[in-house]
């Protein structure tokens, strides 16, 4: 469900989801965020009255785009389960090379789960839990149509590819280069189809 917010809530919410792509739940402070949106940090805490409030509204936002995009892939490719995980794939490899949303953001703040404020890292699981279901529906309905050959069963494909998806963001990351990010998931995809 949307949620309804003023422009400046929008705004913080805009920069606190820059501020956790870069760098996670510890990488900034309310002063940070008041200089780059350039209010006080009181008025910060007029729309969130605490950081792990923020950070939830963000996490809350960020699945509910997640689950909308994923359902519009398997709208668009209702009838090409490959076709779906290529939708899935490419959209990460456009996002990567335009930077426009280089980095999952619930991969940066799993890395930090142990310490994250449980409300937060309950919507971070929540996050892969959604995904990992997402792919392991679309394998399912690749294997029944004779497109793919799941040797591990769709639950553990399913988490094989997400962690192969994120693995590859890292990698881009940190050797700078986008363009190494569709290379190491083609093998994964290919191992998956059957071939002709």
């Amino acid at each position: 469900m949307t949620v309804e917010r003023s422009p400046k809530a929008t705004e913080i919410i805009n920069h606190t989801r820059e501020l956790l792509t870069t760098g996670g739940y510890k990488s900034f402070s309310y002063a940070d965020l008041a200089e780059r949106v350039q209010i006080r940090k009181a008025s910060i805490h007029h729309h969130f009255p605490g950081k792990a409030d923020l950070v939830l509204a963000v996490v809350n936002d960020y699945r509910e785009e997640a689950r909308a995009g994923m359902a519009a892939t398997s709208e668009h490719f209702s009838d090409d389960p490959l076709a779906e995980l290529n939708g899935y794939v490419n959209f990460w490899a456009t996002c990567i090379k335009e930077n426009s949303s280089p980095f999952c953001i619930c991969v940066m703040l799993a890395v930090e789960l142990p310490t994250l404020p449980e409300e937060v890292a309950a919507e971070v699981t929540g996050h892969f839990a959604d995904l990992s279901a997402w792919l392991a529906g679309v394998l399912q309905k690749g294997e029944k149509r004779g497109v793919f050959i799941l040797r591990e069963g769709a639950e553990m494909e399913a988490k094989s590819l997400m962690a192969t998806v994120h693995g590859a963001m890292i990698a881009a990351r940190a050797f700078n280069n986008p363009e190494l990010f569709l290379p190491m998931i083609k093998p994964v995809l290919n191992n998956l189809v059957i071939s002709a």
